[in-house]
């Protein structure tokens, strides 16, 4: 299908339909480029991160640091559904809609330069209503941004644990 094209007219005519067709499309700016995880060190990163656990699945996220390498404006995203969902058929399934979830919500809801990992539920990804899990990343994601960045506490020294006694300590 072709776009309507209107005929060449002097551009100072105000009269009603002369105006050229316009796209109703919003274009704010660049499409933002989502890439998919597959390092296992990348997910593993993300499990150490911030999680929000919605009916539909567990959403991890964690904002990356400048020194890496992935380009800042790039958003990353991966999925994980084990053998507690089912078998293959279940898991693929689930991991489907998770895919097709993000890809709608992401680009309006997600921030360039954080990697997100969504982790299918047993009994409720594959089951649950599409647009209940539309809307539980959206609110996981806003969730997710709204909370304050972890800090990291400086440890008091002895902190961790009960305070030993170093004669009778048999671990070293």
């Amino acid at each position: 299908m072709t776009p309507p094209v209107a005929p060449a007219t002097d551009p100072r005519d105000r009269t009603p339909g002369t105006q050229p067709a316009v796209s109703v499309c919003p274009t704010p700016g660049p499409p933002l480029q989502i890439e998919v995880l597959a390092r296992r060190p990348d997910f593993l990163r993300a499990a150490q991160a911030r999680r929000q656990g919605m009916p539909g699945f567990l959403l991890q996220a964690r904002q990356r640091h400048p020194d890496e390498k992935v380009p800042a404006e790039v958003i990353r995203v991966g999925f994980t559904c084990s053998r507690k969902l089912g078998n293959a058929v279940a898991r693929n399934r689930a991991k489907r809609r998770l895919r097709e979830v993000a890809r709608a919500v992401l680009p309006l809801a997600g921030r360039p330069g954080w990697d997100y990992v969504l982790v299918g539920r047993p009994g409720a990804t594959a089951e649950r209503r599409f647009a209940d899990l539309l809307a539980d990343l959206t609110r996981a994601l806003s969730q997710i941004h709204a909370s304050p960045a972890p800090r990291d506490k400086p440890r008091a020294p002895g902190a961790g644990g009960p305070a030993r006694d170093p004669a009778k300590d048999h671990r070293r």
